[in-house]
C-alpha cells in the first residue's frame, strides 16, 4: 500500500509560480509511475497534466507544456510539480496518482488546491 501527500497549494497571481509536492510512504516508490492529474471544476473531467517514468521520462498535457515541470527525488520519496506562468485556467484542484506502469494509476493523494487570480 502506498500513501500519497500532496502539499505546496495557494492563492497565486497571474504571472506567479509555485510548486507542489506529493510525498509517498512506503520504499517501492522509485519504481512508480508518478502523475499530476487536476480537476478544474466539480463534474468537470480530470485532466493529466504531467508524468514521470521511474527512469525520468516526462511528459506533458499541451495545455501546460513549456510551463510546468515535473520531477521525482527517489531518496525523498517525493514528486514535484513546478508551475511557472500561471493563469487563471490553471486554477484546480491538483492530485498526485501513483501507478504501477505507464497508465495505471493505482493509489491517489487527497488533492491540494491551486487558485490563480488575475
Amino acid at each position: 500500500q502506498v500513501q500519497l501527500v500532496e502539499s505546496g497549494g495557494g492563492l497565486v497571481q497571474t504571472g506567479g509560480s509555485l510548486r507542489l509536492s506529493c510525498t509517498a510512504s512506503g520504499r517501492t516508490f522509485s519504481t512508480y509511475v508518478m502523475n499530476w492529474f487536476r480537476r478544474q471544476a466539480p463534474g468537470k473531467r480530470r485532466e493529466l497534466v504531467a508524468t514521470i517514468s521511474s527512469s525520468g521520462i516526462t511528459n506533458y498535457a499541451d495545455s501546460v507544456k513549456g510551463r510546468f515541470t515535473i520531477s521525482r527525488d527517489n531518496a525523498k520519496n517525493t514528486v514535484y510539480l513546478q508551475m511557472n506562468s500561471l493563469n487563471p485556467e490553471d486554477t484546480a484542484v491538483y492530485s498526485c496518482a501513483a501507478g504501477r506502469d505507464s497508465g495505471m494509476y493505482n493509489y491517489w493523494g487527497q488533492g491540494t488546491r491551486v487558485t490563480v487570480s488575475s
